[in-house]
């Protein structure tokens, strides 16, 4: 059974998507994942000059704040201008901040948008976010989760060529999110240079064409010939990854990861929608992973993950030769033979 998330804190307030903010006196922007944080904030400051171009934008620190600064940067000006308040790391805000926000949001001062960062990372200013969550101020909340899952990898990734009105396969999509699977602002910047540099669909020949060479996507290349049994393609593709710089460990995890996957679909009969709903999984991953298992039987999977698991703990300080381990790990799953004790 796929793993809860912890559910959000309650909130009585409008719980708002990051691609679509819209203004309100007090904009909670919560969660770790700066990426989407940052795009909400840009479009809330674009949103708000586009309906008054003279809009005044400050920003503060809550964590070296000087008293009375929210007060003085809210206040309505000469000219009634309108004011865009950025305020960050209120998760380390100072005593001086808490106390005189916790005063502003029971009265807001009229034509200013407070935008409030919160990450999450710890539970100072907890009294502030109850308040806002209270309903006390008219906010919003935008919520920015870690996006860390490889389904939430894909629709983040998905979404940014939606959003462009752009079309990239899905095995361009997938390539991609491979590609940059331990940093989501590198994932979003290589959406939006395919977006910027392509003309026309977005297909995996592109996809490898500019980023061919990351470490991940030379991991996924040998984890998928090694699973479809082509030995000798495997060999090459892991040997050409090794040149480049790739390291083993995350080699190791790709392959191990693709295991897994393969392992939890077995012997299923499930509609694929039904079983990925299920799974906590994409259709395309129970469809992908129903592919990889042609040629594959209960013992000789059982086998390589547990070559897998081995070579995870070899290539993470447990053997004097990673590579050597990574090589045994490929013959294992390519010849879907046991390697020696």
């Amino acid at each position: 059974m796929a793993a809860r998330r912890p559910s959000a804190p309650r909130s009585a307030i409008p719980q708002v998507s990051w691609r679509e903010p819209r203004p309100a006196p007090i904009v909670l922007v919560s969660g770790p994942e700066d990426v989407c944080a940052e795009r909400a904030g840009a479009r809330l400051r674009d949103y708000l000059r586009a309906e008054d171009p003279s809009l005044e934008i400050s920003d503060i620190d809550a964590a070296d704040y000087a008293p009375g600064t929210l007060l003085a940067v809210s206040a309505p000006s000469l000219f009634g201008e309108p004011r865009l308040v950025r305020v960050g790391s209120v998760e380390k805000c100072s005593d001086a901040f808490l106390a005189e926000a916790i005063s502003y949001v029971a009265a807001p001062q009229e034509g200013a948008t407070i935008v409030l960062r919160h990450t999450g990372a710890s539970v100072r200013g907890k009294k502030l976010l109850e308040a806002i969550r209270s309903g006390q101020g008219g906010g919003i909340e935008i919520a920015c989760p870690a996006i860390k899952r490889d389904s939430d990898r894909y629709d983040f990734a998905a979404g940014e060529f939606r959003e462009a009105g752009r079309r990239i396969a899905p095995a361009a999509l997938r390539a991609l999110t491979g590609a940059f699977a331990d940093d989501l602002t590198e994932l979003a910047a290589a959406c939006q240079q395919l977006i910027n540099d392509v003309e026309g669909d977005i297909t995996e020949q592109i996809v490898e064409r500019y980023y061919g060479g990351r470490v991940e996507t030379s991991a996924f290349t040998v984890a998928d010939t090694a699973i479809a049994g082509r030995y000798g393609d495997a060999l090459v593709s892991l040997r050409q990854a090794l040149a480049s710089g790739a390291d083993p460990v995350p080699m190791v995890a790709a392959i191990a990861m693709k295991l897994r996957t393969m392992a939890r679909v077995a012997g299923t009969r499930e509609p694929s929608g039904a079983l990925a709903a299920r799974l906590g999984m994409k259709d395309w991953q129970v469809d992908r992973a129903r592919r990889d298992l042609a040629g594959w039987n209960q013992e000789s999977l059982g086998l390589a993950i547990q070559a897998a698991a081995r070579a995870d703990a070899d290539v993470k300080g447990g053997s004097r030769d990673a590579v050597f381990a990574l090589e045994r790990l490929v013959t294992v799953i390519a010849t879907r033979a046991p390697y020696a004790a």
